[in-house]
């Protein structure tokens, strides 16, 4: 299905086509599946799915009619409902990533060596994952992340089942690990796996990635990582930083070195008008150096996503920058997107970003990195060669153009901020120039680095720039910093290589200390999960008049956890509209049965605690195959 926007001609363009333009996200538009023609009627009957929505096509025309009648206020309701719909088919369609490892790729626990099928009780299936190290680098607790599939007959949830332990001679051994993005296709289940590894130099070590237990709980392991906010206005904290983002549009605001001091990077003033942050990325100037238009101008993120779990965080956003006088100049011509990652235990983070051009663009000068600190924090500067070698003073003016990391040192403190550039790509245009040279002082100001791609330029539709940097937040050592950084930078560029294994043959299975299951995991509930799951069945979404859906086939149930003659209830709200969620745990009257009645008729339940969470967000992937065919999905 295409969207046929350019119908409406380009003059008339008007702030609720920037508007529908900026609810795109920087990946291809996903088509809607409508098993009717376009033209044909709807059944007012609502009989198939289709007849109970509208697809963007159809919205397309009725947004087109409704600007043609000058109705904006109308225009902008559709404007707003055609991106929910995108929303849905992304959750519906939109990838993750190729999974590494595949759905058939797995073993079943009952053909394990007998000591590790005890030491795993309560789980059915297993991936063999091979992690190689190519560099020559040793690691230690460095975050792994890789996409993988599961067959969907052979899990429930995999953020409750899925537990990762490694081989360790003849025994396991289970290591922190953590599920986030699982999304349903088909008749799989994909995810993205993160665990924390250490590996020695040029070897190939094997983890078992255990799933298919239907009484496991939301593993709870020990982490420094700390997220407190709402939206994507958070504030981070972990053993060696505190972060905040801005709670205007996201952008990281100020970050505080947790060692005795307390180094504090920050940026004040009023900056241009927005508020004063220490990332000013991204941003571009348009032809004729008439205006600037940032992301840092925007009044709140126009689209974003927050995945929050206890050893990442990761804040996306995207859309178009804004003018300084927004909504005069309301350009759809550069989408941009940003994302931050967060780890426990990790003295650094992750920015990604990408600038996809949609329209040809004429740039006065672009910047895709950009860093200010008020005050005289640092006292060198740091930066990388094309080699790889990092330097102390200013940037020789033969790698002015060619460099791969920059940043600042305080010979006293030994305090440092350095950003590593890890990828930094063009597709369909100019070559990059990878500039920044670091500035002491900035008009009086404080320390600056500012990568410029284009002065002068013309970028065509088609043209998508790229860039990873990690930002190092670590003491530089007296001896040693260099070689330390430079180690850093190898092993970033040269990540443990993953795939699907089968068993290694020379295999020789020990007992391994404790077990994988906590207790009530491994079919030792004192009251059964099975009783409990089949009551919560009872408990159904009344507003749903005839689908009449369960939370169980929702996919509200987060969590169920069984504590003596306690159980206790993690639930969701299907939306924000609907925040209260003691509709389900206490009821409506009526023949409407409560999570809290439905399971204190199962026997042995004393006492039922049933707590209420926005994270992970709920969304259509979480439907059971039961809950998408009583839906008409």
């Amino acid at each position: 299905m295409e969207i046929k926007i350019m119908k409406i001609s380009r003059h008339k363009t008007t702030l609720w086509v920037a508007i529908l333009l900026g609810l795109v996200q920087n990946q291809v538009l996903l088509a809607a599946e409508v098993p009717r023609s376009a033209s044909a009627p709807r059944n007012l009957k609502e009989i198939l799915y289709s007849d109970r929505t509208d697809s963007v096509e159809q919205k397309l025309r009725q947004l087109e009619a409704a600007h043609q009648k000058h109705d904006f206020r109308l225009a902008r309701a559709l404007a707003e409902s055609i991106r929910q719909t995108l929303q849905f088919e992304e959750q519906q369609e939109a990838s993750i990533g190729t999974p590494v490892l595949g759905a058939e790729s797995f073993v079943p626990v009952s053909t394990l060596p007998a000591a590790w099928r005890d030491w795993a009780r309560g789980w059915a299936y297993a991936k063999v994952l091979a992690l190689e190290e190519t560099a020559g680098e040793a690691r230690s607790g460095e975050p792994v992340e890789l996409v993988a599939s599961f067959r969907a007959d052979q899990t429930a949830s995999l953020a409750r089942e899925v537990r990762v332990a490694r081989m360790e001679g003849g025994t396991l051994r289970e290591v922190r690990s953590q599920v986030t993005e699982e999304i349903r296709r088909g008749n799989e289940r994909h995810a993205r796996l993160t665990l924390f590894v250490d590996s020695p130099p040029r070897q190939q070590c094997h983890w078992l990635v255990f799933y298919g237990n239907p009484d496991a709980e939301l593993p709870d392991y020990p982490t420094d990582l700390k997220v407190t906010g709402e939206g994507f206005g958070l504030d981070i904290e972990n053993e060696f930083f505190r972060a905040s983002l801005s709670k205007q549009m996201g952008q990281l605001e100020r970050l505080a070195y947790k060692r005795e001091h307390g180094q504090e990077l920050f940026a004040g003033g009023e900056g241009h008008g927005e508020p004063a942050g220490i990332d000013w990325a991204h941003d571009y100037v348009t032809a004729g150096n008439f205006q600037k238009l940032r992301i840092t101008n925007w009044p709140a993120s126009p689209d974003y996503e927050v995945i929050r779990g206890p050893l990442s965080l990761t804040v996306r956003r995207w859309g178009f920058p804004y003018s300084p006088i927004h909504p005069v100049f309301t350009p759809a011509r550069m989408n941009i997107f940003v994302e931050y990652r967060f780890y426990a235990g990790t003295p650094w983070f992750i920015k990604t970003g990408t600038m996809q051009v949609i329209q040809d663009i004429e740039i006065g000068y672009l910047r895709d990195d950009e860093w200010v600190f008020s005050g005289m924090s640092f006292t060198d500067i740091l930066w990388m060669s094309s080699e790889g070698k990092l330097r102390i003073g200013p940037v020789e003016p033969s790698q002015a153009e060619d460099l791969q990391g920059v940043g600042f040192y305080h010979r006293k403190t030994r305090d440092a901020f350095m950003g590593l550039f890890l990828e930094h790509t063009a597709e369909n245009a100019p070559p990059l120039k990878h500039t920044g040279a670091p500035t002491l002082h900035y008009k009086w100001h404080g320390q600056l680095w500012s990568r410029a791609l284009y002065q002068g330029a013309t970028l065509r539709a088609g043209a998508v720039l790229r860039q990873k940097n990690a930002y190092l937040t670590m003491p530089f050592p007296e001896n040693g910093g260099p070689s330390m950084v430079e180690g850093i930078r190898r092993r970033m560029l040269n990540p443990l290589v993953p795939r699907a294994d089968s068993l290694p043959a020379t295999t020789t299975a020990a007992p391994s200390s404790g077990r994988l299951a906590r207790a009530g995991e491994a079919g030792d509930s004192p009251i059964s999960k099975k009783a409990l799951w089949e009551a919560l069945g009872a408990c159904r979404d009344e507003q749903l008049y005839e689908a009449r859906p369960s939370v169980v086939d929702l996919g509200l149930v987060y969590d169920l956890r069984v504590r003596g003659d306690v159980v206790h209830v993690i639930m969701a709200m299907p939306n924000r509209g609907r925040p209260r969620l003691g509709f389900f745990s206490y009821g409506s009257g009526g023949n409407y049965s409560p999570v809290r009645d439905v399971l204190l008729k199962v026997p042995g339940v004393r006492h039922v605690v049933v707590e209420q969470t926005w994270e992970p967000a709920w969304n259509s992937n979480r439907l059971t195959e039961e809950g998408r065919r009583k839906l008409g999905l």
